[in-house]
Protein backbone atom coordinates (compact mmCIF):
# COMPACT_ATOMS: atom_id res chain seq x y z
CA UNK A 1 0.00 0.00 0.00
CA UNK A 2 1.78 3.18 -0.94
CA UNK A 3 1.64 6.14 0.91
CA UNK A 4 -0.95 7.70 -0.83
CA UNK A 5 -3.60 4.97 -0.60
CA UNK A 6 -3.10 5.13 3.59
CA UNK A 7 -3.63 8.60 3.49
CA UNK A 8 -7.11 7.95 2.02
CA UNK A 9 -7.95 5.08 4.22
CA UNK A 10 -7.36 7.41 7.28
CA UNK A 11 -9.43 9.98 5.51
CA UNK A 12 -12.15 7.78 4.76
CA UNK A 13 -11.91 5.96 8.37
CA UNK A 14 -12.46 9.86 9.91
CA UNK A 15 -15.30 10.92 7.39
CA UNK A 16 -16.96 7.57 8.54
CA UNK A 17 -18.08 9.42 11.91
CA UNK A 18 -19.37 12.47 9.70
CA UNK A 19 -21.29 10.60 7.13
CA UNK A 20 -24.95 10.59 8.94
CA UNK A 21 -26.02 10.21 5.56
CA UNK A 22 -24.02 7.00 4.65
CA UNK A 23 -23.23 8.25 1.11
CA UNK A 24 -20.52 6.10 -0.72
CA UNK A 25 -17.69 8.27 -0.41
CA UNK A 26 -14.78 8.12 -3.25
CA UNK A 27 -12.15 10.46 -4.05
CA UNK A 28 -14.31 12.11 -6.02
CA UNK A 29 -17.09 12.73 -3.50
CA UNK A 30 -17.37 16.85 -2.87
CA UNK A 31 -17.80 17.54 0.65
CA UNK A 32 -20.20 20.30 0.44
CA UNK A 33 -22.42 19.02 -2.50
CA UNK A 34 -21.97 15.32 -1.86
CA UNK A 35 -22.12 14.93 1.79
CA UNK A 36 -24.43 18.03 2.25
CA UNK A 37 -21.73 19.03 5.65
CA UNK A 38 -22.54 22.64 6.46
CA UNK A 39 -19.70 24.90 7.67
CA UNK A 40 -19.98 23.66 11.11
CA UNK A 41 -19.37 20.13 10.39
CA UNK A 42 -16.59 21.18 7.81
CA UNK A 43 -14.49 23.28 10.52
CA UNK A 44 -15.13 19.36 13.00
CA UNK A 45 -13.53 17.40 10.06
CA UNK A 46 -10.82 19.32 9.38
CA UNK A 47 -9.96 19.64 13.14
CA UNK A 48 -9.75 15.77 13.13
CA UNK A 49 -8.04 15.71 9.85
CA UNK A 50 -5.45 18.07 11.76
CA UNK A 51 -5.32 16.14 14.38
CA UNK A 52 -5.01 12.98 12.69
CA UNK A 53 -2.17 14.12 10.69
CA UNK A 54 -0.70 16.46 13.17
CA UNK A 55 -1.04 19.52 10.56
CA UNK A 56 -2.37 22.90 10.26
CA UNK A 57 -5.12 23.73 7.52
CA UNK A 58 -5.46 27.26 7.12
CA UNK A 59 -8.89 28.87 6.45
CA UNK A 60 -8.14 29.67 2.74
CA UNK A 61 -6.38 26.21 2.39
CA UNK A 62 -10.00 24.47 3.51
CA UNK A 63 -12.05 26.52 0.89
CA UNK A 64 -9.68 25.21 -1.96
CA UNK A 65 -10.41 21.75 -1.19
CA UNK A 66 -13.51 20.08 -2.69
CA UNK A 67 -13.22 16.49 -3.06
CA UNK A 68 -11.37 13.78 -1.11
CA UNK A 69 -8.69 13.50 -3.73
CA UNK A 70 -7.95 17.06 -3.36
CA UNK A 71 -8.27 16.89 0.56
CA UNK A 72 -5.93 13.66 0.66
CA UNK A 73 -3.13 15.57 -1.73
CA UNK A 74 -2.98 18.48 0.25
CA UNK A 75 -2.55 16.50 3.31
CA UNK A 76 0.88 15.36 1.20
CA UNK A 77 1.88 18.30 0.64
CA UNK A 78 1.16 19.97 4.21
CA UNK A 79 3.32 16.53 5.53
CA UNK A 80 5.93 17.28 3.53
CA UNK A 81 6.09 21.50 4.55
CA UNK A 82 6.75 20.19 7.87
Amino acid sequence: MTDRDERLQTILRLIEEFNKKGIAVSEETRFAQDLEWDSLTVMDFVAAVEDEFDIIITMNRAAEIETVGQLVDAVAELRSDA
